[in-house]
């Protein structure tokens, strides 16, 4: 590190050589796995992974319904976002968003059946994409480690007054319908 940057920067805790040499590929990895994700889905589904990631979480839902704030917990995006989504969602069919009966101020989205279809279809070939980029290449010991990690910088992203990330049925969205 250069000494006018440490005199410019008083305070600033720099990455080590250590350091930087895991955020590197680190940041490098999470840029180019959500591109080539993003990527399969468009290609084989017309369907954004931020679009499935809505699909998919609705269809292991209770009833296959959520409210939006919930599903934008779920998916990791604002409410802004989401809501662009299942617009998009809603024209081909496949989401339906009505105000929660028990309380009309509340948004539900519903995954229709030609919704759940959707995902029945896509999801074989994503998972195999999944498999084939992230579990594949790893040893168990990695794979735990790396779900460990995972977890870790979830909560640290998430803030200290969230509850705390789980893991396990209903937290991710890559297993088998047929599994329930």
């Amino acid at each position: 590190m250069s000494e006018d940057r440490e005199a410019a920067t008083p305070g600033t805790r720099w990455l080590d050589d250590d350091e930087l040499n895991t955020w590197v590929p680190f940041s490098g990895m999470l840029l180019s796995l959500i591109s080539t994700l993003d990527g399969q889905l468009q290609r084989d589904a017309r369907l954004s992974l931020f679009g499935y990631l809505v699909l998919a979480g609705l269809s292991e839902a209770p009833e296959r319904t959520l409210p939006m704030t919930d599903l934008a917990l779920l998916t990791n995006g604002s409410l802004s976002r989401l809501s662009h989504a299942v617009s998009t969602l809603e024209r081909r069919g496949w989401v339906r968003r009505s105000p929660l009966p028990e309380n009309g101020r509340i948004t539900v989205a519903t995954l229709t059946d030609a919704g759940y279809d959707k995902v029945v279809a896509t999801a074989p070939e994503h998972v195999a994409t999944v498999r084939r980029l992230v579990l594949d290449p790893l040893s168990e010991d990695q794979l735990r480690t790396l779900g460990e990690t995972s977890r870790a910088i979830l909560n640290a992203v998430a803030g200290p007054c969230a509850a705390p990330l789980r893991h396990g049925r209903g937290s991710g969205q890559l297993v088998s319908p047929d599994t329930e």
